[in-house]
């Protein structure tokens, strides 16, 4: 299966499967010298724990990670970083019914025709959000790279579920609140109604999606290689590689098809003998190049396809059509797990990007 390695300079490796031995990543080409622990990626994982609120699926993984290779004495050597996380509470009966029943807008059926049928279906296998833990594990070790280095900080959380959207807050209440409601609001009203949208769709047997903001403060303009390699090129596609995610837009987004050019265009101007931009419509980024203002983005999150509710599908082995009903485990909203998720490959992203333009050096040597 290609497509599995993500950066230039900061590469990721994903493997693993939803109900495999393990899942996890291998990071190459993080300088060496970083100060690191298992307790540094712990935190971040622990953000997007299955079972942590009854709002998420019932699964129950500890996910405590093991660091194999890459850190001696507590810190980065320059070597591959290997991180995994053992699979333990899995039940893999419940996808035996799913195995020749395809579940609508879920991937079994595409993957089942891609890979002849050899394709690990348990769990949804590659397919499965839970093979984002690995790079929640990566997007760690790529976070405490830019915070220590470049005072980077990734902001992400959860701006409307169901419908429902956070008004009237500051970034600083977004990133005080964010983790400390099940629905990764940025305000405690906010995470009152959303978390309404969603036990109202559980009680149907349904499911809601919802839409995540990012704002990173901190990086420097010059980031991006353009034309290919863009920054929002190179972001959009590793957002896009979060299972669920259908879209993604920086500052204005859509809403600049209905501006005018005077209205979107950011003037440039003169602070304290610094040029900077006077807005910010443009979400930090222009030509493909960091301008220096915060970078900040918006990710649309589809609703889950393992509803409880009826839907129609086909029997593979008689090629029939059919009925599907989604028992097991799943979550009825991926917005409030998927946070942490968007804040990682962010975080890889600017990670890469910063080590291409000079900004982090192979040796981190001031301990």
């Amino acid at each position: 299966m290609a497509g599995n390695i993500i950066g230039e300079m900061f590469r990721v490796i994903s493997f693993g499967e939803s109900h495999g031995k393990c899942v996890g990543v291998v990071v190459d080409g993080c300088p060496a010298g970083l100060k690191l622990s298992e307790n540094d990626i712990q935190r971040d994982l622990d953000l997007r724990r299955p079972g942590a609120s009854n709002l998420t699926t019932t699964r129950r993984e500890e996910d405590r990670v093991e660091i194999l290779s890459g850190v001696f004495n507590g810190y980065t050597t320059g070597a591959p970083i290997c991180m995994v996380i053992w699979n333990r509470d899995v039940r893999s009966e419940d996808y035996e019914s799913l195995r020749y029943t395809p579940r609508p807008s879920h991937a079994d059926y595409f993957a089942y025709v891609k890979y002849g049928g050899f394709n690990d279906y348990r769990g949804g296998g590659r397919f499965s959000g839970r093979i984002t833990a690995g790079f929640v594990m990566a997007g760690a070790v790529a976070k405490k790279l830019l915070k220590s280095l470049l005072d980077v900080e990734i902001t992400a959380y959860a701006l409307e579920i169901g419908g429902e959207k956070a008004e009237n807050f500051t970034l600083e209440d977004a990133r005080r609140y964010r983790y400390e409601n099940e629905c990764r609001a940025p305000t405690t009203q906010a995470a009152v109604e959303m978390k309404k949208k969603i036990l109202e769709a559980m009680s149907r047997g349904d499911s809601v999606g919802g839409i995540i903001e990012c704002i990173v403060t901190g990086i420097p303009p010059g980031l991006g290689e353009p034309v290919f390699d863009a920054l929002d090129s190179d972001l959009a596609k590793a957002l896009f590689s979060i299972p669920a995610v259908k879209g993604v837009e920086f500052g204005a987004g859509f809403k600049a098809a209905r501006m005018l050019g005077s209205e979107h265009n950011d003037p440039l101007v003169v602070v304290d003998g610094e040029i900077k931009v006077e807005k910010n419509d443009a979400g930090g980024i222009v030509g493909g190049i960091s301008t220096g203002a915060p970078l900040v983005f918006r990710v649309s999150v589809k609703p889950p396809s393992s509803i409880a509710l009826k839907q129609k599908t086909v029997d593979l082995r008689k090629r029939l059509g059919t009925e599907i009903s989604v028992g097991g485990r799943h979550d009825p909203c991926i917005v409030p797990r998927a946070v942490p998720v968007v804040e990682a490959m962010t975080a890889l992203v600017l990670a890469d990007h910063a080590i291409r333009y000079g900004l982090i050096p192979p040796v981190i040597k001031n301990r």
